[in-house]
Order: C-alpha cells, then structure tokens, then sequence
C-alpha cells in the first residue's frame, strides 16, 4: 500500500475505535468493510482486523477502567464464553466462508437496533440483566471472529435491549473485547501466520490515539442520546449488510 493509504487507514482506525469506544461496536465492522474493498479475503481481513485490534481495544480497557466504566460480575460472566466462541469462530472461517450467515445476524440485529430505538423514546429505567449471559458470550465471540466484527453489535445491543445501564455495559463489553479478540488473534496466527502487517500497525496506532477519547464519551454523554446512537448504527449496519448481501 501507498503511504497516502496507510494514512487513510489509520485515520479509519481512529474513527473506528472513537465509535466503537463510545457506543461498544463498529470496529470490526468498519475496518474489515475498508479492507474487504481493498480485495482482502475474509479470512485474513478478520485475521488483520483482529491483531489491531488487539492493541486497539486493550487502550480501550484501561480507557473505560480509569473512567469506571466496567461492571466486574458482568466481565467475569461474559469472559470465558466470549474467549472460546472466538476461538471456535476463528477456526470455522479459516476452513469455511463466513458470507453465507451475515444475512441472518443483520437481520436479528436489525430488529435488535429498532428495540432500542423504541426504547430511546420511552422512559429510561437502568436494570441489571445477568441471565443468558453464558450463551451470549459465546454467540459474541463466534460471530465476531467469523464475520471479522460483531462482538459489541451482538452483545452490547442484546445488553442494551433487555434495559441493562448504557455507561457501563458499553465500557465491560469493550473490556472484554480485548480477550476476546487475542484468543482470536492467536487461532488466525496459528493458522495463517502474519500477513498485511502494514494495515495491522495503522490501524492499531489511528485505535490507540481514539482510545481514550472513546472512554471519556461514554461516561459523559446523556443514556438517551447513546440509545438512540446505537439504535441508529446499528439499523444502519444492518440495512447496508442486507443490501450488500441479499439485494446488490
């Protein structure tokens, strides 16, 4: 790649990382799409996403931690699922295409994303919701490591849903995010070695400069106005992935 290009992607990783750090998704979504368009197989863009990210969303843990942003029961409830959901995700894209199920995950998170949309409008009533945490980490993992994003869209919209506080699901869902996508990481190295080490770095270094600034927004921005942010983007995400797989 040019140095014009790396720049760009290191500007998308600052953006990336700024979202993701403030609403807990888009990442993924939006540097695996930069290098998807780039030509980059699915396989190795996961694999490139998920190795800066691991740089990316570790300033991001320590980001939402200095703000106290993080819920410890619902971290360790979310922890150990989301590690091997990643793990196994990682494994099933290196043998399989991960195209084929993206129809059916932003359908359901399109529905999600009209949940909290309607619920932007109503009263806010902050709940504690900690059943079916197990499989929802899981669920997370998987789909994030096969679809190269989708551990903060799956888990913090399904959190935000069931009326769990806005401040700090997204900062424990970004905690988590880090060991979740190293386990990742190390499956694809495994696998498919390093490659496009250039995009990894710029990527990384636009995340890390974000990171803090997205830990500082969410503990500062109103709980409707971050519903309804999230509400949109992920309506949003999800309409583009119909349109890109079901409808183009």
């Amino acid at each position: 790649m040019l140095d014009y290009d790396l720049l760009l992607v290191v500007v998308v990783g600052f953006a990336a990382q700024l979202v993701d750090g403030a609403l807990g998704m888009a990442y993924g979504a939006t540097a695996s799409s930069l290098l998807l368009g780039l030509g980059v197989p699915p396989a190795v863009s996961s694999a490139t996403v998920h190795a800066a990210e691991c740089f990316t969303t570790g300033a991001s843990a320590i980001s939402h931690h200095t703000f106290g942003n993080i819920d410890k029961r619902l971290f360790r409830r979310l922890l150990l699922p989301g590690m091997l959901g990643a793990a196994i995700g990682a494994y099933i894209l290196v043998q399989l295409p991960g195209d084929a199920i993206k129809p059916w995950i932003a359908g359901y998170l399109l529905l999600l994303g009209l949940v909290i949309l309607a619920k932007a409008f109503r009263e806010i009533v902050s709940k504690r919701v900690t059943s079916h945490l197990i499989p929802l980490g899981f669920l997370g993992g998987l789909i994030d490591a096969i679809g190269g994003g989708g551990w903060g869209p799956i888990v913090t919209t399904n959190l935000l849903a069931r009326g769990n506080e806005a401040r700090c699901t997204v900062g424990t869902v970004n905690a988590v995010e880090f060991f979740v996508t190293f386990t990742a990481s190390v499956v694809f190295l495994l696998t498919l070695g390093v490659q496009h080490w250039q995009i990894v770095v710029a990527l990384g270094v636009g995340g890390v400069i974000a990171a803090p600034m997205g830990g500082w927004l969410v503990k500062h921005l109103n709980p409707r106005w971050l519903m309804l942010v999230v509400g949109l983007l992920v309506v949003g995400l999800s309409l583009r992935t119909l349109y890109l797989t079901v409808w183009s």
